[in-house]
């Protein structure tokens, strides 16, 4: 038998590489992202970190903890553009800095956003200062929320309703339809825009469908996250179908 040794031809460029961190429990983000960009010139490559229920501050700070070897595990030893940390009110639990350093300790020069984040970039793109807020949380949850959008955005946050839900799994059996409805309910006369929080509750499918219905600018933790990774790694092409977000 001959055996004919051929030297490969590796690829010199590849598409933007990001990495999503998305909780154990979280039933949503991934299909969200792979929804809007689906066809693009973009890959995705997903690690799920573990979640602590009933979701509360501290247990969201200790989820932190395993970002790095979460992080190290999605792709190990190749560079990746741009990580996105799939949780809102866990960013506030322990805070941007910690885990831009905790993915850049494993990752070095990685670009790092978060929902929380991202809500802010988005805001002030769009020029908005008052805002209602709706999330799935408990109230311990919800007053970190409206004093990280006070005291980091300086947004008014004239009003907010919630589900009061502990659960991570239990947000994301929230029927999307039910949502949608919750939503447009809500008297917005006085804000700018709502911002629905939590990247585990069905809502991005739903946003430009409640725009049209309500009049208002909408956003999303995964839509203002998915909008913030696109301008991380400089994603310019049109995105439809998703909310007003998306034409700025």
């Amino acid at each position: 038998m001959k055996l004919t040794k051929i030297e490969p031809k590796y690829l010199k460029n590849h598409n933007p590489r990001v990495g999503l961190i998305t909780l154990a429990t979280d039933f949503r983000i991934e299909k969200d992202f792979n929804n809007v960009i689906y066809g693009k010139d973009i890959d995705l490559y997903c690690n799920r970190i573990k979640c602590y229920n009933p979701l509360t501050n501290e247990t969201l700070k200790k989820m932190a903890d395993d970002i790095p070897n979460v992080t190290k595990e999605i792709l190990p030893d190749q560079k990746l553009d741009c990580v996105a940390y799939g949780c809102t009110s866990g960013t506030i639990a322990a805070g941007y800095q910690s885990i831009f350093e905790k993915v850049n300790l494993v990752k070095p020069n990685t670009k790092v956003t978060t929902p929380i984040t991202s809500a802010i970039n988005a805001l002030k793109t769009l020029g908005i200062n008052n805002l209602s807020i709706f999330t799935p949380y408990t109230d311990e949850i919800n007053q970190s929320i409206i004093n990280y959008f006070k005291i980091e955005g300086g947004i008014e946050i004239l009003e907010l309703s919630y589900f009061d839900i502990a659960s991570d799994l239990d947000i994301g059996k929230v029927d999307p339809q039910y949502v949608f409805e919750t939503l447009a309910k809500i008297d917005l006369t006085k804000s700018d825009a709502l911002f629905v929080s939590c990247t585990a509750l069905p809502v991005l499918s739903v946003i430009a469908e409640l725009e049209k219905k309500i009049n208002k600018v909408v956003l999303s933790s995964n839509q203002t996250l998915i909008w913030d990774t696109l301008k991380q790694i400089n994603f310019r092409n049109e995105v439809v179908g998703y909310g007003e977000l998306f034409n700025n």
